[in-house]
């Protein structure tokens, strides 16, 4: 039937006009085709999609899992690092090389002696000196010599004996006299002193005077003749009169002389 000629469509024409029409829009499947697609079997007649794009496809599940698997295996390759990295060592501590050393030995103390300077010297007393020191290092303990020292009746360098005196005489009174146990100044050990005996000045030897402190050979002997030439001392503080005798030596022979 031609539905395009240019005469007017009739009822019946309309009607399968209509029609045709209607199953243009609406076209019917056949029921063979329900069927085949009700199958077991898939139709070979509907593509498939690409193994790519399934393979794309993934649920929400799948990207939990995912995760969770990497999380996982973070942790683990941490744990392993932590247990199979060797641990550092305490460095040990330094060995002191005083430690180790042997002891140095405790240095023996030097022996002193005291000795007794008095006389023309700034600062008279009892000083310490080490042992085997002379007379010039005892009156250099004793601060010097004053301006009116006359030191050259005493050798400067006898050695003094621990206990010893030292007398510094004076230019107006040279008499400088060393006096104690083994000294070798112009003085002699005072026995008289150490044996608390005192000496009579009008009986006693040259050598028994020299036991004196303060006296040498040199007051001795004056002792002796200054007793020749006046006689017998009547008082002992009449030895002042004897020429190198003052106050500080007669201070030191009281203890020791008796007439």
């Amino acid at each position: 039937m031609n539905f395009f000629d240019d005469e007017p469509l009739r009822a019946n024409q309309a009607d399968e006009a209509g029609r045709a029409r209607w199953q243009l829009l609406h076209p019917v499947i056949p029921d063979e085709t329900f069927d085949d697609m009700s199958g077991d079997e898939p139709s070979s007649a509907l593509p498939r999609p690409a193994w790519w794009v399934s393979a794309l496809s993934f649920s929400r599940e799948h990207v939990v899992v995912v995760v969770v698997a990497l999380v996982v295996g973070v942790v683990f390759a941490v744990m392993t690092y932590q247990r199979t990295r060797p641990e550092a060592l305490p460095a040990a501590p330094p060995v002191s090389m005083s430690s180790v050393s042997s002891p140095s030995p405790t240095p023996t103390p030097v022996p002193t002696v005291k000795v007794h300077v008095l006389g023309a010297v700034a600062h008279p007393g009892v000083v310490t000196l080490p042992d085997g020191a002379r007379v010039e290092d005892a009156i250099a303990a004793a601060g010097g010599l004053t301006s009116d020292a006359d030191p050259a009746l005493l050798n400067l360098a006898a050695v003094v004996a621990d206990g010893s005196q030292i007398v510094i005489g004076t230019v107006g009174n040279p008499a400088g006299e060393v006096n104690g146990a083994g000294s070798s100044g112009t003085g002699s050990g005072s026995s008289s002193a150490g044996t608390g005996v005192k000496v009579n000045i009008n009986t006693a030897s040259e050598t028994e005077l020299e036991t004196l402190p303060g006296i040498g050979p040199v007051t001795a002997g004056k002792i002796i003749a200054y007793r020749t030439d006046h006689g017998k001392f009547s008082t002992i503080d009449e030895l002042q009169e004897v020429s190198g005798i003052g106050p500080k030596t007669m201070a030191q022979l009281e203890p020791y002389v008796t007439v």
